[in-house]
C-alpha cells in the first residue's frame, strides 16, 4: 500500500515503502555501523577541542559557544582549533570516499590514490603552482587539480588495452607513482632550505594552518562533489556485477569507468591542495569500512564516515605528542600497524 512502512526487525535488511510504490531496503548493520561511526567522529571532534599545545577544559569550550568567553579562549578554540577540526572530518570523509570509488573501480582493496600515483601528480601540481606562479589557496587547488587529473589521463591511457583492468592500472599507477615522486625531490632539491622544507612539511600531510577560509572554499566544492558521487554510487554495484552484467543492464562501461577515474581524482586532488597528501586514509578507510558493516562491496557512506574518524583521531594523537607532528605522520604509523596485522591475519587464517 503507498505511504506505509513494512519493517521486519527479525530480519538483516528492512524493507521501506514510500509514497508512489518507492522501494528501498536498508542494512540494519549497515545503518547501526554508520551511526556509531558518526557518532563516535563526534566524539573525537569534541576532544580535539580540548587537546593541544595549550589546553582548554571542556567548559570553556562551551562558553566561547555560548559567547562567555574572554577574546583570548574564543582566538584559541574558534579561529584556530575548530576550522582544524572542521577540515579534519571534510578530508576525512572526501579521503574515504575517494578510496571507496578507485577500490571499487580496480576491483583490488590497493586501489587507492595514493598507491596509484594521484595523490603524487595532485602534490606535483601543488609544489609547481606554488613556486613558479604563487603559494594562494585558489592556485593550490588549481595545481593539484590539473596535476591529479594529468596523472589521472596518463594513467589511464598506458593502462588501456581495449579496455582498463583494475591490477594493470594499479602496476602502471605505482610505476608513475616513483616517477612523479622523483620530480618533485628534484624540484625541492634546489630551493632555498625555509621553502623546500615548508612543502615537503606540507607534502606529509597536515592540518596546521586550516582556517575557515579554507572550510567555507570546502563547502564550495563538496555540493559539485556530491552530485558526482551520487552519479557514481548507484553505477558502481552494477559494474561491480561484470561488464557482460553491466552492458546488459544498460550501463556504458567505459563511460562509468571515465566517470568514476574523474570523480575519486578530483576528490583526491581537492584532498592534497587543502592538506597535502594524507597517506593510508583513502586506502584502509573503505576495507575497516567493510569490515565492520560485513558486505561484500565497498560503501562510500561507511567509508566516509571511518575517514573521518581516523583522520580526527589521529590529528588528536598529534597533538599529544611531546613535539606535534604533520598527521599524515601518524596515519603512515597507524596504517604499518594495520597492515602488519591483516597480513598476520591472512596468513593464519590460510
Amino acid at each position: 500500500m503507498s505511504g506505509t512502512k513494512g519493517v521486519d526487525y527479525g530480519r538483516r535488511v528492512i524493507p521501506v515503502r514510500g509514497p508512489g510504490g518507492l522501494s528501498l531496503r536498508v542494512d540494519v548493520r549497515v545503518l547501526a555501523s554508520v551511526t556509531l561511526l558518526i557518532v563516535a567522529s563526534a566524539t573525537a571532534a569534541v576532544v580535539a577541542f580540548t587537546v593541544g599545545p595549550i589546553a582548554v577544559p571542556l567548559t570553556t569550550v562551551f562558553d566561547v559557544i555560548l559567547g562567555r568567553a574572554d577574546s583570548y579562549d574564543v582566538l584559541i578554540v574558534d579561529e584556530i582549533r575548530a576550522p582544524r577540526i572542521v577540515m579534519a572530518l571534510i578530508v576525512g570523509s572526501v579521503l574515504g570516499v575517494s578510496g571507496a570509488i578507485f577500490q571499487s573501480l580496480t576491483r583490488n582493496s590497493l586501489g587507492s590514490p595514493d598507491v596509484i600515483g594521484f595523490d603524487s601528480g595532485a602534490y606535483l601540481g601543488v609544489v609547481v603552482a606554488t613556486l613558479y606562479v604563487g603559494g594562494s589557496y585558489d592556485l593550490k587547488v588549481v595545481g593539484a587539480l590539473i596535476g591529479g587529473f594529468g596523472t589521472a589521463a596518463v594513467v589511464y591511457l598506458l593502462a588501456f588495452r581495449g579496455g582498463v583492468q583494475g591490477f594493470r592500472l594499479i602496476i602502471v599507477g605505482i610505476g608513475v607513482s616513483f616517477m612523479l615522486s622523483s620530480v618533485t625531490a628534484w624540484l625541492l632539491l634546489y630551493r632555498r632550505a625555509e621553502v623546500a622544507m615548508a612543502l615537503q612539511r606540507w607534502g606529509m600531510g597536515t592540518l596546521d594552518g586550516s582556517d575557515w577560509g579554507a572550510v567555507n572554499a570546502s563547502l564550495v566544492f563538496l555540493p559539485f562533489a556530491a552530485i558526482a558521487i551520487g552519479w557514481v554510487a548507484w553505477r558502481m554495484p552494477v559494474l561491480e556485477m561484470g561488464d557482460d552484467t553491466a552492458k546488459a543492464l544498460g550501463v556504458g562501461v567505459e563511460r562509468t569507468r571515465i566517470g568514476m577515474l574523474a570523480t575519486g581524482t578530483a576528490l583526491s586532488a581537492f584532498g592534497v591542495a587543502v592538506t597535502g597528501p594524507i597517506a593510508f586514509i583513502a586506502l584502509a578507510a573503505p576495507q575497516i569500512a567493510r569490515r565492520i558493516t560485513r558486505t561484500g562491496t565497498v560503501g562510500m557512506v561507511s567509508s566516509a564516515a571511518v575517514g573521518a574518524f581516523l583522520v580526527s583521531v589521529c590529528d588528536i594523537v598529534t597533538q599529544l605528542l611531546p613535539q606535534p607532528v604533520p598527521v599524515g605522520v601518524v596515519t603512515v604509523s597507524v596504517g604499518g600497524l594495520y597492515f602488519m596485522w591483516l597480513l598476520f591475519r591472512e596468513g593464519t587464517r590460510r
